[in-house]
């Protein structure tokens, strides 16, 4: 474990062993941080998060596009039939 001391401005620094470990998160990068319970979280996001959450759908076995198409033209007809 390791102990780092909080400067007066709430800033800490993350030892190198840590941030090579998250990656190599160098000066400038933007880290998530998350309070979970008792304790925070630190994440470093992605540079790119467009292309880091292209294709995470892809093993999902329907089509959300699809879906979602399906789901409003079942809403349109409920509408027409409550309209008449």
């Amino acid at each position: 474990m390791t102990v780092v001391k909080m400067h007066p401005k709430g800033q800490i620094v993350i030892p190198k062993e840590i941030r090579n470990k998250l990656g190599g998160v160098k000066p400038g990068k933007a880290l998530s941080i998350t309070f979970v319970k008792d304790h925070a979280e630190i994440r470093p996001l992605p540079d790119d998060p467009i292309e880091f959450l292209t294709g995470i759908f892809e093993d999902h076995p329907v089509s959300l596009s699809e879906e979602l198409l399906k789901e409003r033209k079942q809403d349109n007809i409920t509408d027409e039939n409550n309209s008449l």
